[in-house]
């Protein structure tokens, strides 16, 4: 059974809050799951993680593997340099986990420069 660290979709329409949880690579989004092991909530500005670190550390240690989006999560709070550093056997206790991430700066529209048709120069009247 290959066990992996993922978003489970909670909350209602439009207001959306996720928790991670330990599965079975097998199982649906919203299917079964073995553990819970924190939420996210990305709705409130900033947004934010709470996880339990024991529990996460359990399940990284018996070889779960975090999706692409845990990944992420994990490593903007600072858990997985954390986790990196403890499984050395470095020092950690000076790192503390965030529970807010920063928002990523929007990206400008870049506006499409309008197209100038110019007008034909009028012929000059005749001097007279």
């Amino acid at each position: 059974m290959s066990v992996k660290i993922r978003l489970r979709r909670m909350g209602t329409k439009k207001r959306p809050f996720f928790r991670f949880v330990a599965t079975d690579s097998r199982m649906p989004r919203d299917g079964r799951f073995l553990d819970t092991l924190g939420h996210y909530n990305p709705i409130v500005k900033p947004a934010k993680v709470k996880i339990h670190e024991d529990k996460m550390n359990y399940w990284f240690d018996q070889g779960a593997e975090p999706s692409d989006t845990v990944k992420t999560l994990l490593k903007q709070i600072g858990y997985l340099q954390k986790y990196e550093m403890k499984k050395k056997g470095q020092d950690v206790s000076e790192i503390a986990i965030r529970e807010e991430i920063r928002e990523r700066p929007k990206k400008l529209k870049k506006k499409k420069a309008a197209k100038t048709v110019e007008a034909p120069a009028a012929p000059a009247a005749p001097a007279q």
